[in-house]
């Protein structure tokens, strides 16, 4: 996943969408967060999860880059 799409997530991502940022698979990503070991917090949802885009840019640290980077003039 790109920089330019991970700011484009929406602000609740698919569980799937997520997996894929954090370069997990999908059976992978189920095991860790039904052992309550994801990297991110999860928003359970009914029977789905969401994470939050502010927690994907973190972990990612696409958020530093962006505060880090100068205003334009």
């Amino acid at each position: 996943m790109t920089i330019e799409e991970a700011l484009a997530l929406p602000v609740a991502v698919k569980f799937d969408d997520s997996n894929r940022a954090l370069g997990l698979g999908r059976t992978t990503a189920y095991e860790l967060a039904r052992r309550d070991e994801y990297p991110l917090p999860l928003l359970r949802l009914g029977r789905s999860y969401r994470v939050r885009r502010a927690d994907i840019l973190r972990y990612l640290g696409i958020e530093d880059q962006i505060t880090a980077a100068p205003a334009a003039a």
